[in-house]
């Protein structure tokens, strides 16, 4: 009786079935490497490694995650990892995925602080924005709040895991903190701010909704961060917040009116005015 020896597709032939199916080709190669066990960065290796036959456990495994991403998960939620400003974060469905452009509010963020100085970022989230400061400038005094316990709970994680001493509270907003805390020197946020109704929100229905959406028009917890933070800030502090890419000038408003100056927007990697900041008069209090 004759057998019939089933043949494993190769590395390569697998790349490019998968993005005959509809994955781009850097998911396909991250999807691969994942299953293949390998760092997201070896890219190279799959190249060196075309002819090698996919292993059976690992085929059943790409399929699972196949279905799920052509259904629109993040990949990230499907490898647990995303690359912010240099780090590899921990992340899944109880945190919003770091999007590159967030990156701009650090590196203002940065432009502004020196020394032992006092920072807040309200929402942390995964702890991205938190986390990256504290990378780039060790001698920072780093806060951090989340209203969600689930999403400090990464964040905490991933402070843990890449050694950065950072101080997390549980709360909303400014609520979060203790009684006692000391005015800061800067107050970072990337809070929700997509309208309730955008439609925007129907391709997003993997992330939690809570770190989202923020009223009729997006902008409500952005105005409660702007009316609050004078009371939190030290004199000449800087308040940076990430918005929605058609807020800019609402925020710079609501920035202008809360005494904030001098107001200006960054853009971000598509050239967008993704987040907008301001100053409080080093002469004035709240």
């Amino acid at each position: 009786m004759n057998t019939v020896k089933l043949t494993q597709p190769s590395l390569g032939q697998t790349l490019a079935s998968l993005q005959i199916r509809g994955l781009d080709r850097l998911d396909a190669q991250l999807l691969l490497l994942h299953v293949l066990d390998k760092p997201a960065n070896q890219r190279g290796w799959l190249l060196a490694h075309d002819n090698d036959p996919l292993p059976l456990g690992s085929a059943v495994s790409l399929e699972k995650l196949l279905q799920r991403r052509l259904a629109g998960e993040p990949l990230a939620y499907l490898t647990g990892h995303k690359e912010f400003f240099g780090l590899d974060l921990r992340v899944d469905s109880r945190v919003l995925v770091p999007r590159p452009d967030t990156e701009a509010m650090v590196n203002w963020a940065l432009e502004t602080l020196h020394g032992q100085q006092r920072v807040l970022d309200l929402g942390t989230g995964s702890g991205a924005i938190a986390l990256a400061l504290k990378a780039s400038r060790p001698t920072l005094d780093i806060h951090a709040t989340d209203m969600s316990a689930d999403a400090l709970a990464v964040a905490r994680s991933n402070a843990r895991r890449l050694k950065l001493d950072v101080s997390f509270h549980q709360g909303a907003w400014f609520a979060a903190l203790p009684d006692t805390s000391e005015a800061f020197d800067c107050i970072v946020a990337n809070p929700p701010y997509i309208a309730e109704l955008d439609q925007h929100l129907a391709a997003l229905k993997f992330e939690p909704l809570q770190a989202l959406s923020s009223g009729a028009d997006g902008l409500d917890d952005l105005r409660h961060i702007i009316a609050q933070a004078p009371w939190h800030l030290a004199p000449g502090g800087w308040l940076l917040l990430e918005h929605g890419y058609d807020q800019a000038q609402a925020v710079r408003n609501l920035l202008t009116q809360a005494g904030f100056l001098p107001v200006q927007s960054r853009r971000d990697l598509a050239g967008i005015e993704r987040c907008s900041g301001g100053q409080l008069n080093p002469t004035k209090n709240p």
